[in-house]
């Protein structure tokens, strides 16, 4: 049974995350924040990132909404995005404006 994680199960192994990506994503990482609810933000750090979405690694998931946007000042980056997967403590997002 895969709990609806999008990974493959052969037998007792549990395969990788299907890809499910249009455009390749570069590997990074850089300092974020998710920004909510006017004034609310949680840092993060991102992992990687493309021009349709990003993996973001967190301390944990509470309190981080499906929807918010994520900036990243080095890049001059505000970009609206809404969570399609999560874990412990990494967000998948694809960035919706």
């Amino acid at each position: 049974m895969n709990s609806g994680d999008d990974r493959e199960t052969r037998g007792s192994e549990v395969a990788e995350p299907v890809e499910r990506r249009t455009l390749s994503r570069r590997r990074t990482l850089k300092a974020g924040s998710i920004r909510f609810n006017r004034a609310a933000s949680l840092d993060c750090r991102v992992r990687n990132l493309s021009e349709a979405g990003a993996m973001l690694e967190v301390a944990g998931q509470v309190g981080i909404p499906d929807e918010f946007v994520l900036v990243i000042e080095s890049d001059h980056l505000s970009k609206p995005c809404r969570v399609i997967w999560r874990t412990a403590t990494r967000l998948g997002v694809v960035f919706t404006g």
